[in-house]
């Protein structure tokens, strides 16, 4: 198993490149950190076989990747460090960094690069506000920050409201500030405050969802699409979504999900439908489903 390592050592990285220049506008390679030597490689080498592969509808790519990305290990956390740096890391997913991973691999391919320093620079645009990567507080945590960011400089587009039997359910998010001892980034009282301040933009936050009894409806089977993200809306107090995958659907044409799996600790199709699958946890609410923009 690799271990993590820093860029320095890195096979593959020029010597311009180790002296700090920036990738594509976005953070330098001497904030950005790797699993294992070869992450680059592996990242060069799915690029190619995506541009190969000739697709070049969005959807078609997610889960083009997605298939490819089955049976990566589920690893929580692999985020966290002292620092806030742009951690790349292909090897160990959790259902945010599948998302994460999917949509930078596609948008490097729609853009018809197979550089990892491009995937860098998209998955950096991704994760951060403003796709600025700054300190801890600079991530989107939440997801419903993380698509109203996303959405207004032309990365996503909730699809949720498009879909006839749409529900809007208001709720405060703030389980990050009311869970500080959970977040060790949170034990520094700057960062702490930041989000919480993040967190007073989403009071009473106003957000679509499709009630889990309805996922297998003609009106939900005529708006998603294989390849959409799919956010598990959750009942918990404070947060809005608990889990992230993406759509495959089943002989019937119901939806399945592909996610990174903590019970099933892998990237896994789950084996019955996600109606089925809400069913028997009854914090789950229902769902939200984003799709990538073709831009």
């Amino acid at each position: 198993m690799c271990l993590a390592v820093f860029v320095a050592g890195l096979s593959g990285i020029s010597k311009g490149d180790a002296l700090g220049n920036t990738t594509a506008q976005g953070a330098g390679i001497e904030r950005m950190r790797f699993h294992c030597e070869n992450d680059t490689t592996k990242i060069n080498s799915l690029l190619q076989e995506g541009i190969q592969s000739g697709l070049s509808d969005p959807n078609e790519l997610v889960c083009f990747y997605a298939h490819k990305l089955e049976g990566t290990p589920y690893v929580a956390h692999t985020l966290e460090g002292e620092s806030e740096m742009l951690t790349i890391n292909i090897d160990e997913l959790d259902c945010t960094t599948f998302i994460e991973t999917l949509y930078a691999l596609t948008r490097t391919t729609l853009n018809g690069r197979y550089s990892w320093r491009d995937y860098a620079h998209h998955l950096e645009d991704l994760r951060y506000r403003r796709g600025e990567m700054g300190d801890y507080s600079s991530r989107l945590h939440y997801i419903s920050d993380w698509i109203i960011d996303n959405s207004n400089r032309g990365n996503l587009v909730d699809v949720t409201s498009d879909i006839k039997c749409v529900r809007y359910k208001i709720k405060n998010i703030n389980y990050m500030s009311t869970h500080r001892d959970s977040y060790p980034s949170l034990a520094n009282d700057t960062i702490y405050e930041k989000i919480k301040n993040f967190e007073i933009g989403f009071r009473n936050h106003r957000f679509p969802f499709i009630k889990k009894e309805s996922l297998n409806s003609k009106d939900v089977k005529a708006v998603v699409k294989r390849g959409d993200f799919v956010g598990l809306v959750t009942r918990i107090d404070g947060l809005d979504i608990s889990h992230l995958g993406i759509v495959e659907l089943d002989a019937e044409g119901n939806i399945v999900l592909l996610d990174a799996s903590s019970i099933g600790k892998k990237v896994m199709l789950e084996d019955i439908d996600l109606k089925k699958q809400l069913s028997r946890n009854p914090k789950n609410e229902g769902v939200r489903f984003f799709r990538l923009t073709n831009n």
